[in-house]
């Protein structure tokens, strides 16, 4: 549909375009008064974009906001959460009310303060920290350029427009996300970027002289700068983007709080109320006299028509898809589909047996990259990558081929290194659906990616980080690459699902957990050194899906549990060797997944970690081990940073072997006997 179909219905009826805007603005002035909280200055600023974009181009259905064919909408600015929520209501998305709006910011609303993927119907993905919604729509404009080469323009054929600010293009993760859509050329994806001069400090040329024209075309996008309150030149400007063999920016030269007499152009409406007076001058300044939250009907209903507009393109493709025979159509709705394919489980089995039977003395990132061989030929749709660290990760099966600019065919990306970009742009790709997919990096660098991490949980999206070399059992390369803290930083987030699996069925298990969480993303945290296969595979029971389970108990009962994680079960299993000829019964559990045996029953911890004194063993910090070990336990693993040596010296040094374990469980079990001699 074009530019000009679009913006029909306005143009035919009475209704002007700052008429439109101004319901937008309006909204977002009254419903920040209400609340008496809120950034009313950049809905106020891009009102004008945003009426123009949505009137004449964007491709969307009010009523069916999951269409997979609709254009995708970012506001990467989320602090200006009441310009999405003025249009949703507008454009008559269900449940967004003008009630609603009335409770911006408020508890229970569709409206938070910032917009919340999965809980008002519209929103596309979770924004507020800035520079995450632009590289979330990277991912988005990758997704849809790859299905776009696999089923055609029948079936896929869309854009992604990001309204972003000057906060989004300062933080780092900015530059990563452009440079690698730049260097894919990911023609769909253009950003509108609200050019105010303004930050919550003053104006910008306090801390930033940047030319972010310069910037975006040295990194391959078209770029240009437009009055962004001309709807005629905003039209221009993204009708010329449409044509583009690239990515594009729009810089739209906008006055915050635009209307405000004395408020605009100012920081002091960035994240605040205009107050009474301020919004009484507006309304005169911008001859809308109307009461807070009153929306014209001819007006409201022009907005509706908007909303409506969609119908007809939605109906087509669902015609063109109904069309495409079954060998093309069974694919694209797969792909689409959330759930695993029938064949998969069967090549996760048999993995899973060879693994137990031929007991391979392999490190876990070994392990996970036969896992990759295999499931990749089951599952077109996973799609993987590296943050430039491949050969270290092994993330890339061997039928995978790398993503490139003029072979979008490909299934693995080459992330470069931009861990931050990386983790965002699989949010996004994740969002768009059609793919599931899993990105590596080391374990030391997940705090490079931690923000996505965060993100993808609240958001409760499906996807896979790979995090390699995962404890001091990496070595040689010291404690800059030594990740001490970060399982338990990761652990620390809801909705992760942090795995460190202590073999080469564990891997299998966890990669199949992963695979299987709809509702959360996951880690799988690898080890660098080789460790023995300690499973037996005796039936299809996913033993990593309960989150810790015994792997030895002492037929006579136990006196003592151990538990460990990773690499560190095989050192626990030498422990309970140790004890026994101490005529110590040590049952050894493993916890690979804490997320998940936290989500067991009371009755089914209870029988794993028995009702004896317990010992934590694991190569890393503290952390939450307390809640598992009790009082009467003690952990064993690290204090502080690593250092560089061999991983063996490194284990021994820092007081990390079977014979450390075996008398801090000989300690417990002193503390335990003196303390029933005295109750």
């Amino acid at each position: 549909m074009t530019d000009l179909a679009l913006s029909r219905v306005a143009n035919d009826s009475a209704v002007s375009h700052a008429e439109m805007a101004n319901a937008i603005r309006f909204l977002a002035i009254d419903a920040v008064e209400k609340a008496k909280s809120g950034h009313p200055g950049m809905p106020m600023g891009m009102a004008d974009v945003a009426t123009v974009l949505f009137s004449r181009f964007l491709k969307f259905d009010a009523t069916d906001p999951a269409w997979p064919d609709r254009d995708r909408f970012v506001l990467s600015a989320g602090h200006g959460s009441m310009l999405l929520y003025a249009l949703l209501h507008l454009t008559g998305y269900e449940g967004v009310t003008a009630d609603e709006l009335r409770a911006f910011r408020q508890w229970g609303s569709k409206t938070p303060g910032h917009p919340e993927y999965g809980h008002t119907p519209g929103v596309e993905t979770t924004t507020g920290p800035l520079g995450q919604g632009i590289a979330t729509a990277v991912g988005m404009a990758l997704a849809e350029r790859l299905m776009n080469a696999r089923f055609g323009d029948d079936l896929v054929d869309h854009y992604t427009y990001v309204i972003a600010g000057d906060g989004c293009l300062m933080e780092g993760l900015s530059h990563e996300a452009i440079s690698l859509a730049g260097h894919l050329r990911l023609s769909r994806l253009i950003v509108l970027y609200d050019d105010n001069e303004i930050s919550i400090d003053g104006s910008t040329s306090l801390s930033c002289s940047d030319d972010q024209l310069a910037r975006f075309k040295a990194s391959g996008w078209s770029a240009v700068r437009i009055d962004g309150h001309d709807p005629e030149a905003i039209a221009a400007a993204i009708r010329r983007a449409r044509q583009s063999d690239r990515p594009s920016l729009i810089a739209c030269r906008t006055v915050i709080a635009f209307g405000a007499p004395n408020r605009q152009g100012t920081e002091k409406a960035h994240g605040a109320p205009l107050g009474a007076d301020e919004i009484e001058k507006t309304r005169g300044a911008l001859n809308w006299p109307h009461a807070p939250f009153e929306v014209p009907e001819a007006v409201l209903d022009a907005w509706r028509e908007i909303g409506a507009q969609g119908h007809a393109s939605r109906r087509a493709w669902v015609e063109r898809s109904r069309r495409v025979n079954s060998a093309g159509r069974s694919p694209f709705h797969d792909a689409l589909n959330r759930n695993l394919p029938c064949g998969y489980a069967g090549l996760m089995a048999q993995l899973r047996e060879q693994f137990g039977s031929e007991r391979p003395d392999i490190a876990t990132r070994q392990a996970s990259q036969l896992v990759i061989d295999v499931i990749a030929e089951a599952l077109p749709n996973l799609l993987g990558g590296s943050a430039d660290l491949t050969h270290s990760n092994l993330t890339r099966a061997k039928t995978q081929q790398p993503v490139r600019a003029d072979a979008l065919e490909g299934s693995y990306i080459h992330y470069g290194i931009r861990e931050h970009a990386m983790a965002a742009a699989m949010n996004g790709i994740a969002l768009h659906g059609g793919f599931i997919p899993y990105g590596g990096t080391f374990l030391s660098f997940a705090d490079y990616s931690r923000p996505a991490i965060r993100l993808a949980a609240l958001m409760g999206v499906r996807v896979i980080h790979v995090m390699t070399h995962d404890s001091i059992g990496l070595g040689e390369d010291g404690p800059t690459h030594q990740p001490v803290e970060h399982l338990a930083s990761l652990r620390a987030i809801p909705n992760l699902l942090v795995f460190r699996p202590g073999d080469a069925v564990e891997t299998a298990e966890a990669w199949d957990c992963a695979l299987r969480s709809q509702g959360a993303p996951s880690v799988l945290c690898l080890s660098r050194q080789a460790v023995p296969t300690f499973r037996e595979v005796v039936d299809e029971t996913n033993l990593v899906a309960f989150g810790a389970y015994v792997v030895v108990e002492p037929e006579a009962g136990r006196d003592v549990t151990l538990i460990a994680t990773g690499s560190e079960v095989s050192i626990a299993l030498e422990a309970a060797i140790l004890l026994e000829k101490d005529n110590v019964r040590a049952a050894v559990v493993s916890a690979p997944c804490f997320d998940l045996f936290r989500q067991q029953s009371r009755e089914y911890r209870t029988a794993v970690l028995g009702r004896v004194p317990r010992v934590g063993l694991e190569a890393a910090v503290e952390g939450d081990w307390a809640r598992w070990l009790g009082d009467g336990g003690e952990f064993v693993g690290m204090t502080g940073f690593g250092a560089s040596a061999p991983a063996e010296t490194l284990y021994r040094e820092f007081g990390i072997t079977p014979e450390a374990v075996a008398t801090a469980a000989m300690r417990c079990l002193a503390r335990t006997r003196m303390t029933a001699t005295y109750a």
